[in-house]
């Protein structure tokens, strides 16, 4: 039975998976299909070393053909009922995520700056009490 994997080696793994992405998001323009290979080399690694891909990369490749998705290139973005829809324009596939933690920040968001403005509409009561200096000064 072997023993868990060094916590060096998962960083190093995590760091490629990383690396891999940001070149596919470089070279996307010029050689997609260079950029689908990286995604496929990703997702290899992280298969390989049992590790989760980030959530910023994770929405940015198709979880049908696992080809790099591009807004406004071949992947088409809808919001609709607290969901994210993206489509990718090369299977077909649509892939639904939530949106509740941005829905959630913005009301919280909204509810702090009301509070606040609340706050300093206030008027703040003027202490008319003569201080030990004004006194001594007298």
């Amino acid at each position: 039975m072997p023993g868990r994997r060094p916590r060096w080696i998962l960083r190093i793994a995590e760091e490629r998976m990383d690396i891999l992405f940001q070149l596919a998001d470089k070279e996307f323009s010029k050689h997609p299909e260079r950029s689908h290979r990286y995604v496929e080399l990703a997702r290899r690694i992280s298969k390989k070393y049992n590790l989760r891909i980030p959530r910023k990369w994770k929405r940015r490749f198709c979880k049908s053909c696992y080809k790099f998705l591009k807004p406004g290139y071949n992947c088409r973005i809808r919001l609709s009922r607290g969901k994210i829809h993206y489509q990718c324009l090369e299977c077909g596939r649509i892939m639904r995520f939530p949106y509740i933690r941005e829905k959630k920040l913005k009301r919280r968001n909204k509810i702090e700056y009301h509070t606040s403005k609340k706050r300093a509409d206030e008027k703040v009561p003027i202490n008319n009490n003569i201080t030990d200096r004004e006194s001594r000064s007298q």
